[in-house]
């Protein structure tokens, strides 16, 4: 359980918090912190349906290409472009905060005094770090080397959550801060710093296999701790800037030795983290340049549509990636292309875009809305349709369960009534029978959830898809409109 917490919090938390300031810079505190809680709140109600949708599917089966495959086939190519586009973004937003933090750490050991001025250039220490780092380690097909970035991610974070509040506890606050306590900056600047919340939950794609009781307390441990440290941050931190803070919050902090361990940490985890960003993002565009129209992503190499994976694993035991899907082995030079497509768009994109909140406002209107509501939801919806021949299996399983659990129950209680006086058995017997029938009448509240109905948390489900669209299609326009304005 523990274990689960810790690698799913650390899956959520990222690059996220450093732009929470700025985001609740345009909503307001009040505002701004209500809407980090309900970002979290439908974050935690889509993982929550992922786990529901296990139930349907064979023990450690489950995975959003899974369902894609028995639900909707053709949905498995809008997955792998949601990945895509995610992955992609999240690899361009680490390295804007490397061109964000290494000046700072230059500045910090000098080199203002040293009369080399490129050092302050933010576009010289991308390209640095793109040549010397991100290249090198993006191209090797095996990362087991960077799987204990996550340890160094957790520590960065928290002491990025010291840090900030250190100084809104430690700095001196001019009086006249222009600072919105109830007031927003106004609907244009407000949805389109949504999506960065939104981003900052984004982990459905890495959720495994789980019991729906454990599930739920892991969800809820997770996403609760997510958005107290996002919470924190974000108050803390603007109300030490005000309004004048920016996309990245550590970037603001003048030189000083906690500022410069913070800024230097950061940067090295997001250098080691770029190339497993990189990774799921060069499968997944593979998987969509391969997709064609009537047939489902290839397992092994060949072709055709897949609609239950067995117990396995992947068709033929093949291995599956870490989105759930039959790794494709790629030729050496297809892997070069894609790869080197990848990294020479990203480095331009981070040299263009300045601005951290930028990219996770297009990242978060597009792929995380997507992977966070919109396929949860129609996963769900179209999996435990009472036509479904999945919903009916499940159904008939619990039913077995149930049945078996009653028969164990009147074998003790025919042994209590055959030990006993016949007037204290009679009473026993109506007492187990009136209690049983009441557990049947009135559905406890239950930790996994389980006493809802499907057909309420069916509508549910589509309600949390039809909320994941209006925000793609609102938010992703508001920032097109926006940027093609500025």
């Amino acid at each position: 359980m523990m274990s689960s917490n810790i690698n799913l919090l650390n899956t959520i938390v990222g690059a996220g918090t450093l732009a929470m300031p700025g985001a609740m810079s345009h909503f307001g505190v009040l505002w701004g912190a209500l809407l980090i809680v309900w970002c979290g709140l439908t974050s935690a109600f889509g993982l929550y349906l992922q786990s529901r949708c296990a139930r349907y599917l064979d023990r450690g089966t489950s995975s959003f290409f899974a369902l894609s495959q028995i639900t909707y086939p053709n949905a498995a190519v809008v997955f792998d472009a949601a990945i895509a586009i995610k992955c992609f973004g999240v690899g361009v937003s680490y390295m804007i905060i490397i061109g964000d933090l290494m000046p700072g750490v230059a500045e910090a050991f000098g080199s203002v005094d040293s009369g080399l001025p490129f050092l302050a250039d933010r576009k010289f220490w991308i390209t640095v770090f793109f040549l010397v780092f991100i290249i090198p380690l993006s191209f090797p097909k095996k990362l087991d080397s960077l799987k204990y970035t996550s340890i160094v991610a957790l520590l960065s974070i928290g002491y990025l959550v010291i840090l900030v509040v250190y100084h809104f506890g430690a700095d001196e606050v001019p009086n006249n801060r222009d600072i919105r306590w109830v007031t927003w900056e106004g609907p244009t600047a407000a949805l389109r710093s949504l999506p960065v919340m939104i981003f900052a939950y984004t982990c459905h794609q890495n959720i495994k296999d789980n019991s729906p009781a454990s599930i739920v307390g892991v969800i809820g441990s997770s996403i609760g701790s997510a958005a107290s440290i996002y919470v924190l941050v974000a108050i803390t931190g603007y109300l030490t800037f005000g309004n004048e803070v920016k996309g990245n919050i550590v970037s603001m902090y003048p030189p000083s030795i906690a500022s410069t361990i913070a800024k230097a940490a950061i940067v090295i985890l997001v250098t080691f983290s770029i190339p497993l960003q990189i990774h799921p993002c060069r499968a997944s565009i593979d998987a969509v340049l391969r997709w064609r129209p009537g047939s489902s992503r290839p397992s092994g190499g060949g072709t055709g549509s897949q609609p239950l994976l067995p117990s396995g694993g992947a068709a033929g035991g093949g291995a599956l990636d870490s989105h759930g899907a039959p790794v494709v082995a790629m030729s050496e030079l297809r892997f070069a292309l894609i790869t080197s497509v990848i990294l020479v768009l990203s480095y331009f994109t981070a040299l263009s875009v300045e601005t951290l909140d930028t990219v996770l406002a297009y990242v978060g209107s597009t792929g995380s809305t997507a992977i966070s509501f919109i396929l949860p939801g129609l996963f769900y919806y179209k999996i435990s349709d009472p036509d479904s021949i999945f919903h009916q299996r499940l159904t008939k399983e619990d039913d077995d369960a149930e049945y078996s659990a009653d028969d164990n129950d009147d074998d003790e209680e025919s042994a209590a009534v055959i030990g006993s006086g016949l007037l204290d058995s009679v009473a026993s017997l109506g007492s187990v029978i009136s209690g049983r029938g009441g557990r049947r009448r009135s559905k406890k509240w239950r930790w996994d959830l389980e006493h809802l109905e499907t057909g309420l948390i069916r509508k549910m489900a589509l309600g949390l898809s039809i909320y994941g669209a209006c925000v793609m299609v609102v938010c992703l326009a508001m920032n097109a409109l926006f940027s093609a304005h500025h």
